[in-house]
């Protein structure tokens, strides 16, 4: 049973280990690490490797940002084989729409509760 959180923080920390290389080998901003990892993710699940992750890594492959990507892509297929092309859309938004929906009522909370830095 151990080895299963060994393996989740090993494989969860190689992916934030490639996040940090992009940063300080490549010099990407933020903005574009990020796309790139969930581009990554979104690749992965298209060509079918990232539920073999999850199901080798548990939460290690879930909780990084590339799992992001997985589930976009993976909504949008899902849907666009019952529904056609709208089903892409719709397949995204349904699959991520209540982390998107937690993440905005957090940061208006936080933003609520803390004074901004940037305030003269």
């Amino acid at each position: 049973m151990f080895s299963i959180y060994i393996t989740a923080f090993v494989v969860g920390g190689l992916i934030c280990v490639i996040g940090q290389l992009m940063f300080d080998v490549a010099k990407l901003t933020p903005a574009h690490t990020l796309c790139t990892l969930v581009v990554i993710g979104s690749v992965l699940d298209g060509i079918g490797l990232y539920e073999p992750l999850i199901d080798f890594a548990g939460t290690g492959a879930t909780i990084p940002i590339t799992s992001f990507g997985n589930a976009l892509t993976h909504g949008a297929l899902a849907e666009a084989e019952k529904h056609g092309l709208i089903g892409v859309l719709t397949g995204m938004f349904e699959v991520t729409s209540s982390g998107i929906s937690a993440a905005i009522l957090f940061a208006f909370i936080a933003a609520i509760l803390f004074k901004p830095k940037g305030d003269v």
